[in-house]
């Protein structure tokens, strides 16, 4: 995945639209930025949104999976979830969605 790809370029222009978006890569695919802080990550073209216990029933309620990844075999889950459909289908879907994660990240920063 490059910073060409296709979905990676259409899920910048929509967060672009709510608020100033940065990206750079890792975890062999993107981190998404606002203010400093993540708030997204994009992997095998896949969104994941920042979540923690407050939201995670929204994510839940929808059946959408956390971002996991694999150490020695060991499934690892962070506190991301994929994005719902509807992210990508208006605008004020993808304000809601992206003002949510962002609002989680500053809960958790560091």
């Amino acid at each position: 995945m490059t910073a060409d790809d296709p979905f990676v370029i259409e899920v910048i222009d929509r967060l672009q639209n709510v608020f100033p978006t940065t990206y750079r890569k890792m975890f062999g695919g993107y981190g998404i930025f606002h203010n400093g802080l993540m708030f997204a990550l994009i992997a095998d073209n896949e969104l994941y949104l920042k979540s923690d216990l407050d939201s995670e029933s929204q994510f839940t309620q929808l059946n959408l999976k956390p971002f996991t990844y694999y150490k020695k075999g060991k499934p690892y889950h962070m506190h991301y979830h994929q994005a719902p459909e509807a992210f990508f289908e208006d605008e004020a879907t993808t304000q809601l969605w992206a003002k949510n994660a962002y609002s989680c990240a500053l809960r958790h920063k560091r």
